[in-house]
């Protein structure tokens, strides 16, 4: 997800033959007659209620409540499978036209029939809006949608892209109401039509009120009467103050490192509340402006890769709340390798970048600048550059600093190409390789570092892009990222752990932190 406005989550191989899906949940009504009303809380913003528009993190976690897409991915799945689709498969060996038949007798939650001519509409809006903060960016393979009858769709590719089903599972792939929406601009005033287990009810500035759909038809089974969300604007220290107090029942993405080791260790401070935590794969990155007159050059970047001391920095700053990442692709993900480790090694070699930057020519002391956001990406990494800026600086090679700015100028900056050295952090759009490789290095790179690779984007790319056998990309794989660490125009540095904080009487957390990044409102239960 946007450096996703985000960069926003997590990805694990689908492995999606080219057979027909079908889906393994009961179906539900959405009555949620059993469990209370949730409060949930966040440091995160919810950008937009606006599927062709929101493309963060806090966003997506009100489409995959709101809206249905026609697959999802349950609970614990590496594979999508049917939601608003009876089933869907390719219907070509090319994997260029893929299928789905809708379930009949669907309804959204305003009581509007669902039917394939909605589906269209919101793909055929979304690509014609084309929001700079919108998901469109993903479907650049995506030549046209038919629609032979109320309950068949047919999306022509342009080029094979066996990650297609993927794509459509994810926050991208969700359905409006076609009578409630303009099909040339976006909805603003901050109302939601969806067919998803929940109804928007309210959308204001510190909350957003969700009431369960009766009007719901799909795997997801609703154990509470409803979420109220909770919005703490990035202050950290108010969101555990509220937990703490029972103010919220749950705080999900937000709570600072040291609120989680408090809430780990100090059982006395946090009496009544509990941890839990699931797998993840939000990363971050150090990205190099490969045009820039000091990281465009070669020596420097390999210089910096050699002194980053990863497991300091995950102690230190994160306290244990993340792992360092030693590769593009996260562990957990299909096709992931330690290729940064492999080259640079773990521990930081004053020696190896010194003769990293004598073999460039450069003997002088390099002066830097590392540039921050936590407006975006949290108040650690303020923190965490100026400890890689002490790195850097303690070897003697480097006079480093770092400048911090708000993320409306940082983003304006990048894009100027103002910046040698910025941080970005991706949280996964959807389970596979691809969301970790496509975005940086393929048409339309998120990282506005003015990198390219031939052999990435001509050969490497398509090539796993059209591999319907997500395992039989390894290889390929392994070699665009042993290029990214012979070239460096990105340094990754961790993985993130899931983490949500509960109160005890407060259950199913579990069952919404996994690779999916899809935070399931309907699993959680309070009595």
């Amino acid at each position: 997800m946007n450096m996703r406005t985000q960069w926003s989550v997590l990805t694990i191989a689908t492995g999606l033959a080219a057979g027909l899906l079908t889906g393994c949940g009961s179906e539900s009504g959405g009555t949620g007659d059993s469990g209370s009303n949730v409060v949930l809380g966040m440091s995160d913003d919810v950008l937009a209620t606006d599927p062709a528009s929101g493309y963060d993190p806090g966003s997506w976690l009100l489409f995959n409540n709101v809206f249905q897409s026609l697959l999802s991915f349950p609970n614990g799945a590496t594979e999508p499978e049917p939601d608003l689709a009876d089933e869907c498969s390719f219907a070509d060996s090319r994997t260029t036209v893929y299928e789905c038949t809708l379930k009949k007798g669907l309804k959204f939650s305003n009581g509007e029939d669902l039917t394939a001519k909605d589906v269209k509409f919101s793909f055929d809006r979304m690509l014609k809006i084309n929001d700079d903060a919108g998901p469109a960016i993903m479907f650049p393979m995506l030549d046209n949608v038919e629609t032979p009858d109320d309950t068949t769709v047919r999306f022509n590719l342009k080029y094979a892209d066996a990650t297609f089903p993927s794509k459509i599972a994810s926050g991208a792939g969700a359905i409006v109401d076609e009578s409630s929406y303009d099909a040339d601009g976006l909805r603003k005033d901050g109302e939601a039509v969806g067919s998803g287990p929940y109804k928007l009810e309210s959308f204001g500035k510190d909350e957003a009120v969700f009431a369960v759909n009766d009007n719901y038809k799909g795997p997801a089974e609703v154990d509470n009467e409803g979420i109220t969300l909770k919005f703490f604007h990035g202050k950290q220290d108010a969101l555990k103050k509220a937990l703490l107090e029972g103010e919220v029942d749950v705080a999900f993405r937000g709570l600072s490192a040291g609120a989680i080791s408090d809430i780990e260790t100090d059982t006395s401070t946090a009496s009544g509340v509990e941890l839990v935590d699931g797998t993840g794969a939000e990363v971050q990155h150090l990205v190099f402006n490969m045009n820039d007159p000091v990281t465009g050059k070669i020596g420097v970047r390999r210089a910096i890769a050699h002194l980053l001391d990863r497991e300091a920095l995950v102690d230190e700053v994160y306290q244990g709340t993340a792992t360092p990442l030693y590769s593009i692709i996260p562990a957990g993900i299909t096709g992931h390798n330690t290729a940064f480790f492999d080259t640079y090694g773990a521990r930081p070699s004053k020696a190896k970048a010194e003769a990293a930057l004598r073999a460039d020519g450069i003997t002088d002391k390099v002066e830097l600048t590392l540039w921050s956001t936590p407006s975006r990406y949290g108040p650690s990494t303020d923190q965490e550059l100026e400890a890689i800026a002490k790195q850097l600086n303690d070897s003697g090679l480097f006079d480093a600093k770092v400048k911090s700015v708000p993320f409306t100028q940082y983003e304006k900056d990048i894009a100027a190409g103002k910046y040698g050295l910025y941080v970005k952090g991706w949280v996964p759009d959807y389970p596979d390789p691809d969301n970790f490789t496509s975005p940086f290095f393929g048409k339309g790179n998120v990282l506005d570092n003015n990198y390219t690779n031939k052999t990435i984007t001509g050969d490497l790319l398509p090539s796993t892009a059209a591999q319907s056998d997500r395992s039989a990309t390894e290889q390929e794989y392994a070699e665009l990222q042993n290029l990214v660490a012979e070239e460096v125009p990105l340094l990754p540095v961790w993985q993130a752990k899931q983490y949500a904080v509960i109160r005890q009487n407060v259950y199913g957390l579990e069952y919404c932190l996994d690779a999916s990044t899809v935070f399931r409102f309907w699993e959680i239960s309070k009595d």
